[in-house]
């Protein structure tokens, strides 16, 4: 399992690394590792699953 930076996965995404922090603080997608200097690390396959269900769950929302 290969870790990504904010950074590395907004670039995989096709969103705002800004985006990818603003989810992490809201706990919409899991940090999977902090790293010393406080930086996240992100798992790309459990991101893209956390954003399809958010996705989902939106749209089931949508009158």
């Amino acid at each position: 399992m290969r870790l990504l930076s904010s950074g590395e996965l907004a670039k995989e995404l096709g969103i705002s690394r800004r985006s990818i922090s603003r989810y992490a603080d809201a706990g919409l997608i899991t940090i999977a590792l902090v790293t010393p200097g406080g930086k996240y690390r992100f798992e790309l396959e459990t991101v893209r699953q956390e954003l399809r269900e958010l996705a989902r769950q939106h749209r089931k929302d949508i009158p």
